[in-house]
């Protein structure tokens, strides 16, 4: 069978974080401006994996944070809602990938007169995000956009949290440790080709899959059921919370459900033990993918929590990949995004 996984190149998917790296010390320096300024609230604005990702990068913030204010908002219901909170204390960070997804774009253009401070990432400066908003993080043309994000994203946050919050200690190793993290991924991108192959074969003709994690680990569930299977390849999957697994879900499953659970290492990992006890007991052994078995080269042992929903990130990509040839349903397949009027 032909497998798009097997051309794999470290090389090559280390080179497309070339623009993120080179641009670091920027996220790192406004991050900084905005803690010393005292600027008292972050709010995150963005659509789909962007969205998850910054609340990823929010439950640390706000498992630290006394003196700051974090909450993460769809940009379309941000606009909506029009937050009262919206001043001069108020930083709000925006993302998109290409910088014209709408509701981002419409988000950026309604702070156009608020007085509270803007940035953004995305490939390009030039783009309708980075024309509209106060500060843009512009990291290139790039195949690892939402790798990418993530590296700005909690290298701004950290920065901002070392001025802001006593309690922030990590600063250093996470800036140390994102200098690393495109080689981090590599290697479980490249140590999990076989498991990716051998996985896809047994789902691709699943009816129903449900990807369960737990804490920042749900945003890896999230992106991979949203974004991989359901947008570029057209399956039915749903995104589970582990907290919230026996609060109602646990009762669809029985010896044919197909489910893929994700163990980090941050400290909603017993929420996600207790579902995978839960189903070796009673139900089908769910697929497991643990963040533990990846080594992390380059990556603080205190620091592993915090990247770990996209190491496993990296380790999917390869099963969504195989599963593209298999079902013959190439990744770039749409049937309305950027098709239709919606």
């Amino acid at each position: 069978m032909p497998d798009a996984s097997s051309q794999f190149s470290q090389h090559d998917f280390i080179k497309e974080f070339e623009g993120a790296l080179s641009i670091l010390d920027s996220a790192e320096n406004v991050g900084c401006s905005l803690g010393k300024a005292g600027t008292q609230r972050l709010f995150f604005v963005g659509c789909g994996a962007p969205l998850f990702m910054m609340k990823a990068v929010a439950y640390w913030a706000e498992k630290f944070t006394i003196h700051t204010e974090v909450r993460v908002y769809s940009a379309a219901e941000f606009v909506h809602q029009d937050p009262a909170a919206l001043d001069e204390g108020t930083a709000v960070f925006l993302g998109s990938h290409s910088g014209t997804t709408k509701e981002v774009v419409q988000a950026a253009e309604f702070l156009l007169i608020k007085p509270c401070k803007t940035i953004a990432f995305t490939q390009h400066a030039d783009s309708a995000l980075g024309k509209t908003v106060g500060e843009i993080f512009s990291y290139g043309s790039s195949r690892q956009g939402y790798f990418s994000s993530f590296i700005l994203t909690l290298a701004f946050m950290s920065a901002y949290l070392k001025e802001r919050e006593l309690g922030w200690n990590y600063h250093k190793k996470i800036m140390d440790s994102l200098a690393n993290l495109p080689e981090a991924l590599a290697e479980a991108k490249e140590r999990s080709q076989k498991t990716g192959r051998n996985l896809a074969e047994e789902i691709c003709n699943a009816d129903i899959l449900y990807i369960i994690g737990s804490g920042p680990m749900y945003t890896t569930s999230y992106v991979f059921a949203s974004c991989f299977l359901m947008e570029m390849q057209w399956m039915h999957a749903f995104p589970l919370s582990a907290a919230e697994f026996f609060h109602g879900p646990f009762e669809v499953f029985d010896m044919n459900t197909p489910a893929i659970l994700l163990l980090g290492e941050d400290p909603s990992r017993p929420e996600a033990e207790r579902v995978l006890k839960f189903c070796r007991k009673n139900t089908i052994k769910p697929m497991v993918f643990d963040s533990r078995d990846y080594s992390m080269p380059g990556i603080h042992p205190e620091i592993r929590p915090l990247v770990a929903p996209f190491i496993l990130d990296a380790t999917l990509t390869n099963l969504v990949e195989t599963l593209a040839v298999i079902r013959q349903h190439p990744l770039s397949t749409r049937r309305y995004m950027g098709k239709v009027e919606y």
